[in-house]
């Protein structure tokens, strides 16, 4: 495995880079400096919203291209690169599968802002986790906001008692298992494999030249754009199958291990 050449790292954020404690290790701040020194581009994909991703990338914002809302909004710095929102018309839809199932928490995710009802405070408090930046609201279907994503929430089974009302949805639209209680459902480009490939078109760096780590099936169209292409041990079955290699899990610094290769490899430069 020749990492000599990797101009790109590209790292999905929860169960991935930050451990089960939503943290980001002290270990991986200090090997993007290094990264930085190489002249190595930084990206985090996530399904996150931005402003999650900011306050726990803050310190290094300003060196770093995030991409949120699984690959809905890309920005680096000030400057919005990319923006795929989900269309009126396909909110419309959604919402009113939606309306028919039990237990379930909607968001509307925006750029800068999420939207959620106010019928569970539980959930409220557990998405504060996952958005830094969000609005109660009475009905879903009043919110005028250019929205990029409507997530899912089920504290059980995403799989089990999301998915299936949804799935038929898929081809004109793009549903994604993202965690084991999420799954979001966004415009057919609005993933995190059409961002990196506008990444990589912009800074003109390969696939060869790209590393990328995930850990959830809303991974899978970014890990088939690298040539290093890592599944971290405590990934879905779908991202283990996918990924060309493996590395530790999120709790064991997986990420942080390929990292330091990448680092020693690199070295000369």
């Amino acid at each position: 495995m020749d990492l000599s050449q990797i101009k790109m790292v590209v790292s999905d954020m929860d169960g991935t880079l930050l451990n089960s404690d939503h943290e980001v290790s002290t270990r991986f701040f200090e090997l993007f400096q290094e990264l930085k020194k190489r002249g190595i581009l930084f990206v985090a994909a996530s399904g996150r919203q931005y402003n999650s991703i900011l306050d726990k990338l803050h310190t290094i914002k300003d060196d770093i291209v995030f991409v949120a809302e699984n690959g809905g909004y890309v920005r680096r710095k000030e400057e919005e690169l990319l923006a795929t929102l989900l269309p009126k018309e396909n909110q419309k839809t959604i919402l009113g599968i939606l309306n028919s199932l039990d237990h379930i928490h909607p968001v509307l995710c925006g750029k800068q802002n999420a939207y959620l009802t106010g019928n569970s405070d539980s959930f409220a408090d557990l998405l504060k986790q996952y958005y830094s930046a969000f609005e109660v609201v009475g009905d879903l279907s009043t919110v005028d906001a250019d929205i990029m994503k409507i997530a899912i929430y089920h504290f059980e089974s995403s799989e089990k008692y999301i998915y299936p009302a949804v799935k038929h949805l898929e081809g004109d639209l793009k549903v994604k298992v993202s965690g084991p209680n999420w799954v979001d459902i966004s415009s057919p480009d609005a993933n995190k494999g059409f961002a990196l490939e506008k990444l990589q078109e912009l800074y003109a760096i390969t696939p060869a030249e790209t590393m990328v780590f995930g850990d959830y099936n809303n991974d899978l169209e970014m890990l088939a754009k690298a040539e290093y292409s890592f599944a971290m041990a405590n990934a879905h079955p779908n991202v283990k199958k996918a990924a060309k290699f493996q590395t530790g899990s999120n709790d064991d610094f997986g990420v942080e291990q390929i990292l330091e290769k990448l680092v020693t490899a690199t070295r000369s430069k």
